[in-house]
């Protein structure tokens, strides 16, 4: 029986079965035009095989084991070679293509049900796009301020479109997620999180997730209602005398009677102020050297001490001098004050929904500029820079003999505020 070309599927049979008894076949079964049977091929298997040649290369195309692949079956996969031939294109490479495209299909596949397993959301998402960000941002923030702003993302952005592909996000999704949270009554959280988004979009353009940022077209003002700003309560210029008095006769608590006028002479803000340590401040030199870990700015702060205020120091020396803190708790010695501490302070004074602790440096601020200081110098001792840390290190002594001027200025008014020649006020009721 001749071994040298295929008639049917019939006499392909016949074939193997004589080959099975015994004869062997001078080579391969030949169907022709390139495509061929090898018998006994490695493992046992019968294959069939295309040859080919591409730009001027012989190749051969493995096209499956007899039986499973009929005649017929290897006949049309000859047939779609030879077109992917004639429209110049090689066959082993539209195979390999299709092998890498179906790996990948199943490594994606596989990503999604582990992230699924895991409870993450799914790849290229907008929450996992955040997660990202939130982590390449980290660095930047407290530990307090990064979960604040994942808590907000978590609750307000997540469950709507946290789940959605980063790329298929629109302006309108954006516009409604926001007007959903202003609607709740956080009109300040709406703005916050508009922010957010926008820096997370950003995030995405940069690493090329997406290729425009859909917050782009869209203004705040355009999406949310005009809203009033609610500065904190400050004492004014008028008012400062008499509180500074009632201040004088704070017999109560002469911790905190220091703690607050402290806070008037240094118009430091009252979270650099509660965590204050004695190993930062040079009485000789009459300066006080905030380190960059507890300033907003992360920046180290110089703030120049006037008389009066080594003298709360002097003051201050006997009650606490003999721990690290200025102001430690009076229930936990080795943490300063909390929070609520000075507000709580003011007002036991009468002072509530008049005066915070933070408003200090609104009075401070104010009464500098009256009188005529340089609005950059008065800036650069409120600590209000731009976030730039090689700038920031570069500034911390910018203005700084203007500054003592300055201090030594505000120290002497705030004398002449809280004597006046005036007797000194009880205090107010609460």
């Amino acid at each position: 029986m001749p071994f040298n070309l295929i008639n049917s599927d019939t006499a392909l049979r016949a074939m193997l079965k004589a080959i099975a008894t015994g004869q062997k076949p001078a080579g391969r079964i030949s169907d022709g035009a390139g495509l061929y049977l090898l018998p006994l091929v490695k493992g046992g298997a019968t294959a069939w095989r295309f040859d080919y040649s591409f730009q001027g290369c012989r190749k051969t195309l493995s096209l499956g084991t007899y039986p499973a692949t009929g005649l017929s079956l290897a006949r049309q996969k000859a047939a779609e070679a030879r077109e992917l031939l004639a429209a110049g294109t090689d066959p082993s490479e539209v195979r390999k293509e299709a092998r890498a495209a179906a790996a990948r299909e199943r490594a994606e596949q596989e990503e999604a049900q582990r992230r699924e397993a895991a409870k993450l959301p799914p790849a290229g998402s907008l929450q996992a796009i955040a997660g990202e960000w939130l982590t390449h941002r980290a660095s930047a923030w407290t530990r307090g301020t990064r979960e604040k702003i994942a808590a907000s993302l978590d609750r307000h952005v997540f469950p709507h479109i946290g789940r959605t592909p980063i790329g298929e996000i629109t302006p309108g999704q954006v516009r409604e997620c926001v007007q959903r949270i202003e609607s709740a009554g956080a009109a300040e959280m709406a703005g916050r999180v508009f922010q957010r988004l926008r820096s997370v979009f950003r995030y995405a353009v940069a690493h090329e997730y997406i290729a425009t940022d859909p917050t782009y077209p869209l203004k705040p003002a355009e999406i949310l209602k005009p809203r009033t700003t609610q500065h904190r309560p400050a004492l004014s210029a008028q008012d400062a005398p008499a509180f500074l008095r009632h201040l004088a006769g704070y017999g109560r608590d002469p911790m905190m009677r220091c703690a607050l006028l402290f806070l008037v002479l240094t118009a430091v803000r009252p979270g650099e102020l509660r965590g204050a340590r004695w190993e930062e401040f040079d009485e000789a030199a009459g300066l006080w050297r905030i380190p960059g870990p507890r300033m907003k700015m992360k920046t180290e702060h110089l703030v120049p001490l006037s008389r009066q205020a080594l003298e709360v120091l002097a003051e201050l020396q006997p009650l606490t001098g003999s721990g690290p803190l200025l102001f430690p708790s009076p229930f936990y010695p080795s943490k300063p004050i909390s929070a609520n501490t000075l507000n709580s302070a003011l007002a036991r004074m009468g002072y509530k929904g008049e005066a915070t602790a933070h408003g200090m440096r609104t009075l401070f601020s104010t009464c500098a500029n009256e009188a005529g200081h340089r609005a950059d110098v008065i800036e650069r001792q409120l600590a209000h820079e731009e976030r730039d840390g090689v700038r920031g290190a570069y500034n911390r002594a910018e203005y700084l003999p203007e500054r003592r001027k300055l201090m030594d200025w505000w120290g002497a008014r705030v004398d002449a505020m809280r004597s006046g020649g005036a007797q000194v006020l009880p205090l107010r009721s609460a």
